[in-house]
């Protein structure tokens, strides 16, 4: 991908707080990563794989013992999952350089972070809440403003493997305060059951093969059928971040229980200059009294 495509996705992102980009994962790439990810999600739904996003608990983290239901697969890159082409695709040069650039730093700086997958629920459906990925649900107008001025060094992104209709979003949001008829409907972590009643909210299409990249703070939720009836869903999650922003990111990131990434034998594989940012960030984090905090919680 040229450097003026990848500086019109970033226009948009910028204008927008999320971009769609067409034809990213193409046919046969998107034929073994479905293989793949069926082998996660029955692995995980028949509780052989405990790293999973449970039903009624929105943000990490989760417990496997918490319930018997899944809306998320975490930690695709863990050797001990044994499907190596999850990590072959977070690390490849097509996407890490469609990262750095939206991001607006160069490959070299950019830092290893959170790779999942998100799945419906078999048993009932799941909503989550209004939120930003980075601003307490009861921020006050000062508050939400001072964050959404703060630089946060990355960006995230859903790849999806089916069709996905999960995700909806405010355009725009990630630049301006909650007015008040949208703060009455995200001042807590209550389920958006109906997404529609939030002004000027939007519903995400994304066709399998699309990537969407967004900006953590753009007012967003997302609705879990269940499946069946519903179409399966299997949508790559993850995070890339800015090494230049320290630990900064670090609440938001280890939050999601990264300590397995820490042994050198993971560090020795595909995106090593990456995982050595993130553990710089780790140490960095200590330093900083960052471990063991939490960006959202409920």
């Amino acid at each position: 991908m040229g450097a003026a495509e990848i500086k019109k996705y970033k226009e948009k992102l910028q204008v927008n707080g999320y971009v769609v980009i067409d034809g990213f994962i193409q046919e046969d790439e998107l034929a073994a990563l479905r293989d793949a990810a069926n082998t996660a999600i029955n692995r995980t739904r028949a509780h052989a794989w405990p790293y999973r996003r449970v039903i009624g608990k929105q943000f990490p983290p989760w417990n496997d013992a918490d319930s018997p239901d899944s809306w998320g697969v975490q930690h695709l890159m863990h050797p001990e999952l044994g499907l190596p082409i999850f990590r072959d695709f977070y690390t490849s040069e097509k996407l890490v350089e469609l990262a750095g650039g939206l991001i607006g730093c160069d490959a070299a700086l950019l830092q290893m972070e959170l790779f999942n997958m998100l799945i419906l629920p078999t048993k009932a459906g799941f909503s989550l809440s209004w939120h930003r990925d980075h601003v307490l649900h009861s921020a006050s107008r000062e508050d939400e403003q001072k964050s959404l001025k703060t630089p946060h060094y990355g960006v995230q992104f859903n790849a999806a493997l089916y069709h996905d209709s999960c995700l909806w979003v405010v355009p725009g949001s990630h630049n301006v305060i909650r007015t008040d008829e949208q703060r009455l409907l995200s001042c807590d972590t209550s389920p958006a059951t109906d997404p529609t009643l939030m002004p000027h909210a939007k519903q995400v299409h994304l066709l399998p093969g699309q990537i969407l990249f967004y900006d953590a703070n753009i007012l967003h939720c997302a609705q879990y059928p269940q499946s069946p009836p519903a179409p399966p869903r299997a949508t790559l999650h993850g995070t890339f971040g800015d090494s230049r922003g320290g630990s900064h990111r670090a609440v938001g990131v280890l939050q999601h229980g990264l300590e397995w990434m820490k042994a050198e034998e993971f560090g020795d594989g595909p995106g090593r200059e990456m995982w050595q940012l993130l553990m710089r960030m780790y140490e960095q984090a200590r330093v900083d009294n960052k471990v063991g905090k939490f960006s959202l919680s409920e």
